[in-house]
């Protein structure tokens, strides 16, 4: 696309025109007469003929050299596509559990059975797909914690770095406090209401420096707030020696632990008993933070005012050599 980003200045063109006819010189009169002792010299010149036909091509040349001076003044530019330009919203951190126990196969995946990270993945992609206009980090936890992405508008990186992940990548044991303090670090230097820490667990806390509940007390005067979820079935069907019985795989959630760390910074504790559930949880967290929609654009401007400009220079001089060589 193209246009002028100065179109105004268009107004400049009869200028030459204007300062012509302010600047007429005063018409003759018959006060003064200007004698001169050799007049009779001039009386072989005889009178003027007609103008030569080359006589305003100089003119005409000057008029263009000034057109295309004022159209470079205007700024002529070439206008790209439009290009989405990111747009700052939340600092959104996600924490996901890798202990052992998240092994235990009572999800199901495209009518597969799966274990409770692969479900997690599935889910935990789709939402961080979602997060237009936010930075997002990962960090996973086991015995130990790790950021594993620190904040960036790249999500695709989260997400292949999420898929990457392995049970037993950081331990077999939970270290749920040492998450949250890494959170902490990582988001104490952001605005304190763009912080937010989805927390994904489904165990309780057997390994680790810090405490679940100092640690949500440190994140709540921060400003951090935190939103748990507790991952695992309700009940299972497994076979033993004796042949089958229902067993529940999430005896060991501490979900008192985890409803408290949401209660005390601000946010919520929610269930994941399967697919559909943690589907539900992920579209709830979008509305309850909502990312940035209000997406900006530009457009890459390409400036051509040297053309016309080199043009003007050009018909300028052009000018001035026919007006010389009309002269001799």
């Amino acid at each position: 696309m193209f246009e002028f980003a100065w179109p105004l200045l268009f107004l400049a063109l009869p200028l030459p025109l204007l300062v012509y006819w302010a600047w007429r010189p005063a018409p003759r009169g018959g006060g003064g007469v200007l004698r001169v002792a050799f007049a009779g010299e001039f009386a072989d010149l005889g009178t003027a003929g007609p103008a030569a036909p080359g006589s305003r091509a100089p003119l005409a040349l000057a008029a263009l050299g000034w057109l295309l001076l004022v159209s470079a003044a205007a700024r002529p530019q070439w206008l790209g596509e439009p290009i989405e330009q990111t747009v700052s919203g939340r600092d959104l951190m996600l924490a996901v559990d890798l202990s052992g126990s998240m092994d235990i196969e009572d999800f199901v995946v495209n009518r597969e059975v799966s274990n409770r990270l692969e479900a997690v993945k599935r889910v935990a992609t789709a939402f961080i797909e979602r997060r237009t206009g936010d930075r997002v980090g990962l960090i996973l936890f086991g015995e130990q914690a790790y950021l594993q992405v620190p904040l960036t508008f790249d999500r695709k990186t989260v997400q292949n770095l999420l898929d990457e992940a392995v049970i037993g990548l950081a331990g077999d044991k939970t270290a749920i406090g040492d998450a949250i303090g890494l959170a902490i670090k990582r988001l104490r230097d952001n605005p304190a209401d763009q912080r937010v820490l989805i927390l994904l667990s489904d165990g309780a806390n057997t390994a680790g420096q810090v405490q679940p509940l100092q640690a949500a007390e440190l994140a709540a005067r921060e400003g951090l707030k935190i939103y748990t979820i507790g991952v695992g079935a309700d009940e299972m069907i497994v076979r033993d020696f004796f042949g089958t019985r229902r067993v529940n795989p999430s005896e060991d959630l501490d979900e008192a632990t985890m409803t408290a760390i949401a209660e005390k910074t601000g946010g919520r504790y929610f269930r994941a008993r399967n697919t559909e559930e943690l589907d539900q949880i992920y579209a709830l967290l979008d509305q309850l933070e909502p990312s940035s929609r209000d997406a900006q654009y530009f457009r890459p401007r390409d400036e051509l005012y040297p053309w016309p400009l080199g043009l003007a220079l050009l018909a300028g001089v052009s000018a001035l050599w026919l007006r010389g060589r009309n002269a001799a």
